[in-house]
């Protein structure tokens, strides 16, 4: 089996991790690991983070924990993903600062997503206010995974947001104000384009 999780055929490479992840057995730990942390294809990748989600999580979260600290980007984008879906509280601790503003866009927006899910009750606000340092940041793809993170939290994150919507900078005028927009109505969209229109009819009143 683990050869097979080494095929170069993606679609065996699949197979592999879809026949351990339907017989459990903490055996295959360390080879769907190592093969997480360098999978090229995302649905391999789904299919191994199921396969890992089906062992015990006593045994898996330590080990994913490890991976986040220590691995290589797609090993610790890969892990935080993991994580997210298994839902251990344990796992909060990785969630630090430097995590959240990791320099990979990958891994950042990875832990974005593992925080709103494993984030403790009463850290919220802790957690809203280490996301909103983020904002401005990347692309749109980028700018995007943040605000919907934000918007997970829910109220907690208006003044975080409120403050970042008088910044001078106006990236981060335009994403807080994109994440307001979403907060109010998440039915609506991510909608960066009108954000810009406000805040460009904002700055025209301003000099008025």
């Amino acid at each position: 089996m683990n050869q097979a999780l080494h095929h170069g055929n993606p679609s065996a490479r699949l197979r592999a991790a879809l026949d351990i992840g339907t017989s459990p057995d903490p055996r295959y730990l360390d080879a769907l690991l190592q093969r997480c942390a360098v999978e090229p294809d995302f649905q391999v990748r789904e299919m191994l983070t199921w396969a890992l989600i089906r062992l015990p999580a006593s045994s898996t979260v330590p080990r994913l924990i490890d991976q986040v600290r220590t691995g290589g980007p797609l090993a610790r984008s890969q892990a935080l993903h993991t994580l997210s879906k298994i839902k251990d509280p344990s796992a909060w601790p990785v969630i630090t600062e430097d995590l959240i503003s990791d320099s990979d866009d990958e891994v950042a927006r990875s832990a974005w997503r593992a925080a709103v899910v494993l984030v403790q009750s009463g850290s919220e606000g802790l957690l809203a206010t280490m996301l909103s340092t983020q904002l401005g940041r990347g692309g749109h793809d980028v700018q995007r995974s943040l605000s919907r993170a934000l918007v997970a939290l829910g109220s907690v994150i208006e003044p975080m947001v409120r403050e970042a919507a008088s910044s001078k900078d106006v990236a981060v005028r335009v994403h807080a104000l994109a994440t307001e927009a979403l907060l109010r109505d998440p039915d609506a969209g991510f909608a960066v384009f009108e954000a810009t229109r406000v805040d460009a009819l904002g700055a025209a009143d301003t000099a008025g």
